[in-house]
């Protein structure tokens, strides 16, 4: 944003010329606004050469609306909105939780004025840390005088953060306005369903106009006024990402039908999440024994609907206070007593010096990679795997194994190296020596994967690793990802081809639920 254009709060600059960026949007790639059956090519795994330039200006620091973005930068949340409007069986909220790393959770909830400074305390720390959040604990626009002041304070002080609202879409229409006026480039919006009659299964009920409404009837008013704060944000140029949770038995089928319908409207990106239902959440579907899905299930309907638009799949399902890069929690290095006796000094300069550092870091991960892809060019071969990589950011091979607190997921064949998606573990190495259950669901989780690549592992968990079909590759410690996964794949078709090895299709594996964020 503008410095110069900070106190301009009327938003009427935006509207002018929206309909031009749109069309942008849509001629670009066929990523179109308005139905169709193309691809849309302006996803999370879109690059500077994929998306118009206004487009790639909104996204190429954003965390959650690019996959490459989230190597390199961070985020956080915080929790100034309590109150919800709406009751989803898949959710249980905690307001002191320190344990549980999902939605709806947080370690204590801040006033305005304590947000504020916690994210100017927090950028100036982090200063790769390019967006605020308001997701929760409840919703952001059920709770709109605490959330829109918090925008407007950082607003004013921080205009170089990015601002970001996560909302149920219940009382969407009613904002829309007021979140242009604040330049909310990135509005979330959870939507599960668009037939009532599978609404009534997730929703018990939800509070509109002073009103409760249950069953069918909720289901409706919320699916219509979802799709109409869709509408509604699209048309002033708003990237509205769509997050929806995959529900085994109940809506994962027609999750392909949402996503139809979220692209007719206009969403930039559709992230569909697995289940979170582990019964020590107290969630009704937990405590009904609902199940989530499998890795190989949630790829699969990620996979199906990536042929109507590009799907999110490096989504870490935050808590509501989350500090960091995606996959790491730095929240409590934040607590408000912490923040209340910190003398803050936010420079912008700094901030700009530091991220424009990053940017030579990923300009080269993205060269590497291109090298590494013209040599692979000519191959021919219908041989697809999984890799997981254990990384602590920037594009890098960077993470011990028993250090690992999640392993990235990648698809390599002979177009590349696709990011998949992410599995979280438990930590194998525990006060100094491996722990053999930690191992054991390690595996479990990275099952589907031929390799695993880290800066270093263990002759114990080596082995085991072996034993279970799956190849430990240390040789690339400290490389880039892309382009080392892809330097390993060739060797590796190099050996199915002379006939050394057998290529052999793994099985599926576990999504972990309910690992605990790090502590302080």
């Amino acid at each position: 944003m503008d410095a110069s254009a900070q106190h301009d709060l009327s938003g009427n600059g935006d509207v002018a010329g929206i309909g031009e960026i749109m069309q942008n949007i849509a001629e670009h790639k066929g990523c179109g606004t308005s139905g169709g059956s193309g691809k849309a090519s302006c996803g999370s795994q879109a690059g500077q050469g994929d998306l118009p330039t206004e487009i790639w200006e909104k996204v190429k620091n954003h965390p959650c609306y690019s996959e490459e973005a989230h190597h390199h930068y961070a985020r956080m949340h915080v929790a100034v909105a309590p109150a919800c409007n709406i009751q989803c069986n898949y959710c249980n909220r905690k307001y002191d939780c320190a344990n549980e790393s999902r939605p709806g959770v947080v370690s204590e909830k801040l006033t305005p004025e304590q947000a504020a400074k916690k994210v100017l305390a927090v950028a100036s720390t982090i200063p790769q840390m390019t967006v605020l959040g308001i997701a929760g604990p409840g919703d952001p626009l059920a709770n709109p005088e605490k959330t829109f002041k918090t925008f407007e304070l950082i607003y004013n002080t921080a205009p170089d953060i990015k601002l970001c609202l996560s909302t149920n879409g219940l009382m969407l229409p009613e904002h829309v306005d007021t979140i242009a006026k604040f330049k909310v480039d990135h509005v979330t919006i959870t939507i599960n369903m668009v037939d009532p009659e599978i609404g009534a299964k997730i929703y018990p009920w939800i509070f509109y106009k002073h009103k409760r409404y249950t069953g069918y009837e909720a289901a409706k008013i919320l699916t219509d006024r979802q799709l109409q704060g869709l509408e509604m944000l699209t048309e002033r140029g708003i990237l509205c990402k769509v997050n929806s949770v995959m529900i085994p038995g109940i809506n994962d089928q027609h999750l392909v039908e949402v996503n139809r319908a979220v692209k007719s409207r206009g969403a930039f990106l559709h992230n569909i999440m697995p289940l979170i239902s582990a019964p020590e959440h107290g969630t009704v579907f937990g405590l009904n024994g609902q199940r989530g899905p499998s890795a190989q299930e949630l790829r699969a309907l990620q996979d199906s609907c990536e042929g109507e638009m590009n799907m999110m799949r490096h989504c870490r399902q935050c808590r509501a206070d989350a500090v960091g890069l995606l996959g790491e929690d730095r929240s409590a290095e934040f607590t408000t007593d912490k923040i209340m006796a910190m003398e803050v000094n936010y420079d912008a300069d700094t901030r700009k010096a530091y991220q424009a550092k990053v940017e030579e870091e990923r300009v080269a991960k993205v060269a590497a990679k291109q090298e590494e892809l013209v040599e692979l060019a000519g191959r021919s071969s219908d041989i697809k795997v999984l890799a997981a990589v254990a990384t602590k950011g920037s594009g890098l091979i960077n993470e011990h194994f028993g250090h690992a607190k999640e392993f990235q997921v990648y698809e390599l064949s002979t177009a590349g190296a696709k990011f998949v998606g992410h599995r979280r573990v438990d930590l194998y190495c525990q006060g100094g020596y491996g722990e053999e259950d930690s191992l054991e669901t390690i595996i479990r989780a990275i099952n589907d994967c031929h390799a695993v690549f880290v800066a270093k592992i263990g002759g114990c968990p080596k082995g085991d690793l072996i034993k279970a079909g799956i190849e430990p590759v240390d040789q690339y410690a400290h490389e880039f990802i892309e382009k080392s996964a892809i330097a390993w794949f060739k060797v590796y078709l190099d050996k199915v081809n002379s006939g050394e090895i057998e290529h052999v299709e793994r099985g599926d594996a576990a999504i972990r639920q309910g690992a605990l964020i790090s502590a302080a």
